[in-house]
């Protein structure tokens, strides 16, 4: 599955722009904090409409300015991973993942709820709330979530960036399995170079 992206948007005084077309696996968005790579994640996302171009993900046209094409953001078949978690504080780890289940489809469900559970070994971390979890945890579960809302690619923003060495390890093998077993393209944001020239097969600078 591939991204096809010719995007602009303008926010406040800037104009934010990229085009790129990429293969299956990881492809990073590296960058300068401030370079728009965020932007290009919440127009894929449907976050933001751009003010022009065309998104396409696995052929699926998302959206096309000159076609009239906009389609709604929980119907893209986009799993997003912010860097901040972003989990219920009142939820266990399984109502957050279970949330994460009854926001899809019952047709676009393709990961069972176990599975997910057991991939991420989060089977000892169900009951436990997100306050007592650890950095490494708790991004996880977020992915998790995300995996289980019948995801058919993943936007991860700078994931790893408010983790300690160790967890960042720990989340990267996370990322390397989903890539790698699960075969699901990653478009990933960062601006750390060597965190993307290990994990990313294709990488798109953004200025």
């Amino acid at each position: 599955m591939s991204f096809e992206v010719d995007v602009s948007i303008t926010r406040g005084s800037r104009r934010i722009a990229a085009g790129f077309a990429t293969g299956p696996g990881i492809t990073a968005l590296f960058g300068r904090s401030g370079a728009g790579k965020t932007s290009v994640l919440d127009m894929i996302a449907g976050l933001a409409r751009p003010d022009e171009g065309r998104i396409a993900v696995g052929g699926r046209v998302l959206f096309d300015a000159e076609a009239g094409i906009d389609l709604r953001p929980e119907v893209r078949g986009c799993g997003y991973v912010f860097q901040d978690y972003r989990l219920f504080p009142h939820m266990s780890v399984e109502g957050n993942l279970r949330y994460g289940w009854r926001m899809a489809a019952p047709d676009a469900r393709w990961i069972a709820f176990e599975q997910v559970v057991e991939f991420l070994g989060l089977g000892g971390l169900l009951t436990a709330r997100p306050r007592r979890l650890s950095g490494g945890e708790a991004q996880r579960v977020a992915i998790g979530r995300a995996l289980l809302s019948g995801a058919r690619f993943l936007l991860m923003d700078e994931p790893l960036s408010s983790l300690d060495a160790d967890r960042r390890e720990e989340i990267m093998r996370v990322i390397e399995r989903i890539r790698d077993e699960l075969a699901l393209p990653i478009l990933y944001v960062s601006h750390d170079r060597r965190e993307v020239e290990r994990l990313a097969g294709q990488i798109v600078e953004m200025d």
